[in-house]
């Protein structure tokens, strides 16, 4: 027996499956990352920074502050700062009205920075802010501090009993779910807080200081990553700490 509704929802299906085939191949083709989310509607693009030189990054010609320095070492390409007087802005906020996110920096802290150093600073119009930084007290080793403020609130998770060597690569992530922000070394979870962070606007990025050019970072940033989603512990960048 002909069922012709039978038939047409089996087209409908077929046509679905070949426009999600012909989307992730586009994606690919883009080198547009996809998340692992179960379903095509939960994929996540990723946008990806490469901090290999301070004429262009993420498509964007950056304010260039000082003599931010292209170190290639072993074939691999970063941008260095001096922690005097090194920085970078960038016109665009990667994050703006993401309800949640994580942030993820591939970093290199060097030895006898400032004490205080605001690697990377997002801002928006409203005065909204996303912070990653590291506190030293010895110059040997390092502690994450990551901070979220919108209307004059703030949120700040240090945790002071978890250091990390001066000198070596680290990736460091910012997670935010829409309720609970959780900050990672490598991976591995430091600290985690409830705080209110409402989608950010239009803004601007700095890097290697804080946007009023204070609080230089001395060291490497070579990549940096936007995911519009909280990624779980599993699904971050990590390096093996020694």
């Amino acid at each position: 027996m002909y069922h012709p509704i039978l038939v047409i929802s089996t087209r409908k299906q077929a046509v679905l499956q070949l426009n999600l085939l012909i989307l992730s191949q586009a994606c690919l083709n883009a080198g547009i990352t996809l998340g692992a989310e179960g379903t095509a509607a939960d994929r996540k693009a990723v946008i990806v920074w490469k901090i290999e030189s301070a004429a262009v990054i993420g498509g964007q010609t950056p304010q260039v502050i000082g003599t931010p320095k292209t170190n290639a070492s072993a074939g691999e390409r970063a941008l260095q700062f001096n922690g005097r007087g090194d920085g970078l802005i960038v016109p665009v906020n990667p994050i703006a009205g993401w309800s949640s996110f994580t942030i993820e920096v591939l970093f290199l802290p060097e030895a006898d920075g400032p004490r205080a150093q605001r690697f990377l600073h997002i801002a928006d119009r409203v005065g909204s802010r996303a912070l990653i930084e590291t506190r030293t007290t010895d110059g040997k080793s390092w502690i994450l501090d990551t901070y979220l403020a919108c209307s004059k609130k703030g949120r700040t998770l240090r945790n002071r009993t978890k250091r990390h060597p001066t000198g070596k690569w680290a990736w460091v992530a910012l997670a935010y779910d829409g309720k609970k922000m959780t900050d990672y070394v490598n991976g591995v979870r430091e600290f985690e807080g409830r705080t209110a962070f409402p989608p950010m606007t239009d803004g601007v990025t700095s890097l290697g200081m804080r946007l009023n050019k204070v609080f230089w970072f001395k060291g490497c940033i070579k990549e940096i990553r936007f995911t519009p989603a909280a990624l779980a512990p599993d699904a971050l960048q990590h390096l093996p700490e020694k």
